[in-house]
């Protein structure tokens, strides 16, 4: 399955790469793809030049998107029409939607989040206001997979490889990275 994560100036460096990482040795093709400008620069002066700009791909394409949180990145998606338009084409085709830290926010601007069970950065949850807001670490909802911040990056990425290519798939990654979070 394609996957694609938008990195948008001021992204958090510790999620975005966690992602990526994760999610390639998941078996999912990952796509990064910049928001504005290209290399883009994280919140602690991290740059990674993403393979493409998220304007030139279809959303047709893809069966998830993933978005790291980080400030200002997550406001930077949030304001973005592309990425609002990108979310709600995936998620209007059954596709994936997941985002980390302050990135549900985001998911919560497209309107996916309605009444749907999901996770935020405590610093972030006064800004969604149509889910019901869990204080654990990761939540899956059906298509929607949600973290809290840059702590739970790993197992928020595993749940994904778990929703999208099993749960073998993601033991043997955490074994092979020796990850022990108890979910």
């Amino acid at each position: 399955m394609k996957i694609v994560v938008p990195l948008a100036e001021g992204f958090e460096e510790i999620e975005a790469v966690t992602i990526i990482d994760v999610l390639r040795r998941g078996g999912l093709e990952v796509t990064t793809a910049s928001v504005g400008k290209n290399p883009v620069t994280g919140s602690h002066n991290i740059t990674i030049v993403a393979d493409t700009d998220l304007a030139a791909l279809n959303p047709a394409d893809f069966g998830g998107i993933v978005l790291p949180g980080g400030m200002p990145g997550a406001k930077n998606l949030r304001e973005s029409r592309d990425v609002i338009g990108f979310i709600k084409a995936v998620y209007s085709r059954n596709g994936y939607t997941a985002a980390v830290c302050a990135a549900p926010t985001v998911l919560a601007q497209a309107g996916v989040l309605n009444g749907k069970r999901a996770t935020v950065h405590p610093d972030h949850a006064a800004f969604i206001t149509d889910a019901v807001l869990s204080g654990d670490p990761v939540v899956v909802d059906g298509r929607l997979i949600t973290g809290k911040g840059a702590g739970p990056a790993i197992d928020f990425s595993l749940a994904i490889v778990r929703e999208l290519q099993g749960a073998e798939a993601a033991q043997t990654i955490r074994s092979a990275m020796q990850v022990y979070w108890n979910e």
